[in-house]
């Protein structure tokens, strides 16, 4: 409770007078002091009001105060019901039945816990939306669920199982309002659509690398070129990957069909870690496997209740959201990246068979690994912070339905289940805003550029010598892996190379497009046109 104002108010009161908090942190905080006051820090904010707007000191007016002045936080919000039980909520709507947060907190115990209250004789007053849509990503327009029993309107974007929070911060809009369609029209603009259609196999198989080296794999070929596939193929087709049936088909195909693995959802524990020195360090501990199904199912209405929406938004809700699940004994880093394109392309914010290699980005260097490993980090280091006690490694291994034999025993479910159930991916959204705004800027226009050059090298090349592009596509990296000198490998299966000046004029050619060291008198590229080029 060290992090908790001196003088607390709303959810800061609540979690003082009953000692609980969220593993993660509450995006609003509230105190009492002098001058009224608002400090933000990494998009956390404290709140300070002045004396007359202290809440009564129970309860209910506490809770009041965070629902109508703070962001409503469901993970605090579940942890807190589960200590106050549901008697105050009881009294509070019984004594205030037409008010609309009495009404609101009433919806909010039920939902959350699964236990129902007894309702008021007088219930009444005009529907209400349970949260307010400019503090937290709702339910769009259309997707709202009147509740008739609470007079509410139930405008959460997900289930009780699994409905992640976004607060809407500054930098979260500004993250959301990325229009992905227009940066891809400015490449369209500067490089032509043909040329960018060309380039899009070439980005799926270098997103399909990336993505194994974002797992340590990079050396995999058969199964980057497989990967590449599934994405050119399945990437915005069919129904979302988030049921058993299509996950398992989608698993199948990334992980071919050689693997110990059973496909589709797991039926076995799971934690991400690692070996070192003989000993496994957890850094997450995944949901058990009884309560994925119906997680899954909740993302899956995440993205049914927040159509229209920002694609950004939804594809960084969908793909950590679904990380975050960790539905599967084996493939969910790949899956995981698969849904941010799958996302976009679903929502028509890139075209088909664009492919964004936003992995390229991630794997870029160190310190680009290190903030895709931070951002995973929001959630999973609170939770192991608070539950790593419950970890345990048996001296004897259980073979689960699903074939999987481990000695990982997790007993923390309760104290985790909350944070599993409503992670706050606020952070995760900005952060895949800017992976994408850069692939679109900098990956996808340098692989552009290169292209274009590529292609502008075979045309010099050709006005040398003619020869189909695949031999010349093997004279270009032979001239960039030789430093402009001509292997005798190349030298015997092409022996025009040998004539005099020609190989000359080629690297001279190739370089001037190229931008390569080696450049030859113009006037070597002048002699040897006529003669190359007959009847052009």
């Amino acid at each position: 409770m060290n992090d908790l104002p001196a003088d607390p108010i709303g959810a800061a009161w609540l979690a003082r007078a009953y000692n609980v908090l969220p593993l993660g942190h509450l995006p609003v905080l509230s105190q009492i002091g002098g001058r009224r006051a608002t400090e933000i820090n990494d998009g956390l904010r404290l709140e300070t009001y002045q004396e007359l707007m202290r809440p009564a000191q129970e309860p209910a007016a506490q809770l009041q105060f965070h629902l109508r002045h703070e962001v409503p936080h469901l993970e605090f919000l579940v942890r807190l019901f589960g200590k106050t039980g549901p008697a105050f909520i009881q009294s509070w709507v019984a004594a205030e039945p037409t008010g609309q947060y009495a009404r609101r907190a009433a919806f909010l115990y039920e939902w959350l816990t699964g236990n129902a209250l007894d309702l008021p004789a007088k219930l009444g007053g005009n529907y209400v939306d349970v949260i307010d849509d400019a503090k937290l990503v709702a339910a769009s327009p259309g997707r709202v669920i009147k509740i008739q029993r609470w007079r509410v309107n139930n405008n959460l974007p997900g289930t009780r199982h699994f409905c992640p929070i976004v607060v809407k911060t500054d930098a979260v809009a500004r993250a959301s309002n990325v229009n992905v369609t227009e940066l891809f029209e400015k490449l369209t603009a500067e490089f032509g659509e043909d040329l960018l259609l060309r380039a899009a196999s070439w980005m799926t198989l270098r997103e399909s690398r990336a993505s194994f080296a974002i797992e340590g794999e990079a050396d995999q070929a058969n199964r980057i070129e497989r990967f590449a596939d599934v994405m050119a193929r399945r990437t915005g087709q069919g129904d979302p990957p988030l049921t058993s049936a299509i996950l398992a088909e989608l698993q199948r195909e990334i992980l071919g069909k050689t693997t110990l693995t059973q496909f589709g959802i797991r039926q076995s524990p799971v934690f991400v870690g690692e070996m070192i020195r003989q000993q496994e360090i957890v850094h997450y501990v995944a949901p058990p496997a009884a309560e994925v199904p119906a997680m899954l199912e909740g993302l899956h209405v995440f993205l049914q209740r927040t159509e229209g929406q920002s694609p950004v938004m939804r594809s960084a809700v969908a793909a950590f959201g679904f990380v975050y699940i960790h539905p599967l004994a084996d493939g969910n880093g790949r899956v995981h990246r698969f849904l941010i394109n799958d996302v976009l392309r679903r929502d028509d914010a890139i075209p088909d068979p664009v492919i964004l290699p936003v992995s390229a980005v991630i794997t870029d260097d160190a310190g680009e690994r290190r903030s895709y490993d931070r951002i995973l980090d929001r959630v999973s280091k609170p939770l192991m912070q608070s539950v790593r006690e419950h970890v345990v490694f048996e001296s004897k291994q259980t073979v689960y339905p699903d074939g999987v034999a481990s000695n990982f025993t997790f007993s923390g479910d309760d104290l985790a289940k909350p944070m599993w159930r409503y992670p706050d991916l606020g952070s995760h959204v900005i952060y895949l805003s800017d992976i994408i705004s850069r692939t679109l800027t900098e990956q996808m226009r340098e692989e552009s550029i290169y292209l274009r050059r590529h292609a502008q090298a075979r045309a010099a090349v050709k006005e040398i010598v003619e020869m189909p592009d695949h031999q010349i596509d093997r004279v270009l990296r032979s001239i960039e892996q030789n430093a402009g000198k001509l292997s005798n490998v190349l030298s015997k299966e092409m022996p025009v190379l040998q004539e005099a000046g020609v190989w000359e004029a080629v690297v001279d050619a190739a370089s001037r497009v190229l931008g390569e060291t080696a450049v030859v008198d113009e006037s070597v590229i002048e002699r040897y046109r006529p003669e190359r080029t007959p009847g052009r």
